[in-house]
């Protein structure tokens, strides 16, 4: 899976955990709130280009991020879409938890945003999805607070 940074550019999975660990490591001391979001949107027919975002987010210094797409070439509807952009981002999540345990990190938050609010058609879904993240074990945030998905992965569909 490649992975895309502003800062550095197109990397595979080795080389963001790589990138990950040394930034974590520059400041030990330091708070880190993980958030992971994402984000589709419609482009051909029949084809949905979904986005999800890894943020390390050093808490009074800054952060960097991450994303990777995947392309979907099929009908789907927004249930579906929702549905497919939180999976997104609890296997991303999965893959950093076994990563931060595997080099013993211990000082972060994960936070999975979901593009889904109290406007809108997706506010039926608010309590599925929440109840979705939280049964994982994931803390989670919605529009207007979700804006690892609704900024940083919509930047990139």
């Amino acid at each position: 899976m490649i992975y895309h940074s502003p800062t550095h550019g197109k990397v595979s999975f080795e080389e963001l955990k790589k990138i990950v660990h040394d930034y974590m490591a520059d400041d030990k001391l330091a708070k880190y709130e993980i958030v992971v979001g994402s984000d589709s949107q419609k482009t051909e027919k029949n084809q949905h280009d979904f986005i999800s975002a890894l943020i390390v987010h050093r808490v009074g210094g800054g952060g960097i991020y991450f994303w990777k797409r995947q392309i979907i070439t099929r009908t789907v509807g927004l249930k579906e879409r929702i549905y497919l952009e939180a999976t997104m981002s609890l296997a991303t999540s999965e893959h950093f938890l076994t990563f931060f345990r595997e080099n013993g990190i211990a000082k972060y938050d994960i936070q999975i945003h979901v593009d889904i609010g109290h406007k809108g058609k997706t506010r039926e879904m608010i309590s599925e999805v929440v109840s979705m993240i939280r049964a994982n074990g994931y803390d989670i945030r919605i529009k207007p607070e979700s804006y690892g998905a609704s900024k940083v992965a919509d930047k990139y569909t």
